[in-house]
């Protein structure tokens, strides 16, 4: 019998969870006429030559934020029996608040300790895209990917941090620009192993220091 561990590489494509995937439903003629209506509501000339296709615009920008984009979830085994921090770092992401839809952006943190399989690193920034695509909390965001990580890969340890500036915090309400708040999620050992939750921190603060 073949085991997990001697698998090829494993190809599944990889979505975002039932729930999240159901709200994409993307009505985009209905997005236009939305946005035509609530430029109206804000007293905007729409019929005038500069915003007469501001509403299709709108309804574009909103479809391509709003809607993610699957992938193939490649892992490979763990053939060398690799057992340090696997870390890749300020992994570049955007995303909509769900409580005002304006942009929050910054960078994401990705750990994890392997077990029996490895994942190809450009995934790493792909499934914080999956995620990110969608009316989001950064604390929910961060969950997603540490819980997406820890599902698929069935490592020892995971770790995910990210560090974002919100609009809604910088452009309205405080007017706090350039502030930026940091969330993380831990698993397994990088969460219960006081020296290897030590190290992600520490390679996470480093990246952080230096930007």
């Amino acid at each position: 019998m073949t085991s997990h561990h001697d698998r090829g590489p494993a190809l599944a494509l990889a979505t975002a969870s039932p729930r999240q995937s159901a709200s994409r439903e993307i009505d985009r003629a209905a997005v236009q006429r939305a946005a035509r209506e609530l430029l109206l509501a804000l007293g905007a000339d729409v019929d005038g030559a500069a915003l007469e296709e501001t509403p299709r615009r709108m309804a574009d920008a909103y479809t391509e934020l709003l809607t993610p984009h699957p992938f193939r979830a490649t892992t490979f085994p763990n053939d060398d029996g690799y057992d340090e921090l696997i870390v890749a770092r300020a992994i570049p992401f955007h995303s909509l608040c769900m409580h005002h839809l304006l942009p929050f952006h910054g960078v994401a943190h990705i750990g994890y300790l392997p077990g029996e399989r490895i994942i190809g690193l450009s995934k790493l920034g792909r499934v914080v895209e999956l995620f990110a695509r969608d009316l989001q909390l950064q604390e929910r965001l961060t969950t997603q990917i540490a819980r997406w990580l820890q599902r698929e890969l069935a490592p020892q340890g995971v770790g995910v941090v990210l560090e974002a500036e919100h609009m809604c915090m910088s452009l309205r309400g405080v007017q706090k620009f350039g502030a930026k708040t940091v969330t993380s999620a831990l698993h397994g050992s990088v969460r219960d192993d006081a020296r290897t939750r030590q190290e992600f921190l520490a390679l996470t603060t480093r990246t952080s220091h230096d930007q």
